[in-house]
Parts: structure tokens; C-alpha cells; sequence
């Protein structure tokens, strides 16, 4: 299984949409895609929703997203036996 390269697909500009990330070469966020699929839409819905994104664009998102999500959790500490 080859792993996805978001970064060629994300960037973070503080002159567009305040710096919150986008897909390169758009001003959609990578909220507004999150928050698509949190919603339960599919790639296909968001894509018609989106027409200016691809495939591979949604992917990298989903990708960025789970790269950020075993980075950002934190780990629930052991609790201690007496």
C-alpha cells in the first residue's frame, strides 16, 4: 500500500483564507472538506459539491487528517495500581 504525499496537495499561506490550510491552488480549506465528510458525505458528493477539487485532492486531505490525528491525540496516561 503506497502512502499518500498530502503535503504536495496542502499548503498554509497567512495571506490566504487567514492561513488556515487549503488545497494548493484553491482558497477550500481543508475544514471545509473535514467537515463535509464529518457530515457523512462521500469523495463523489464532495467533488460535485466542490467541482474545482479531484479525487486525489479529497484523498490528501483524508490523509493529512489521519497523519494529524495519531499526532495530535493525546495518550491517556496508565493508571496506577495501589
Amino acid at each position: 500500500m503506497q502512502v499518500m504525499d498530502y503535503q504536495q496537495f496542502i499548503v498554509r499561506d497567512p495571506r490566504v483564507c487567514g492561513g488556515q490550510p487549503v488545497i494548493r491552488g484553491t482558497r477550500v480549506t481543508l475544514q471545509t472538506v473535514l467537515a463535509s465528510l464529518a457530515d457523512g458525505d462521500g469523495i463523489d458528493e464532495i467533488l460535485a459539491d466542490l467541482p474545482t477539487l479531484t479525487r486525489s485532492q479529497v484523498e490528501a486531505v483524508i490523509a493529512f487528517a489521519a497523519a494529524s490525528a495519531s499526532e495530535d491525540l493525546p495518550t491517556p496516561g496508565v493508571p496506577h495500581l495501589t
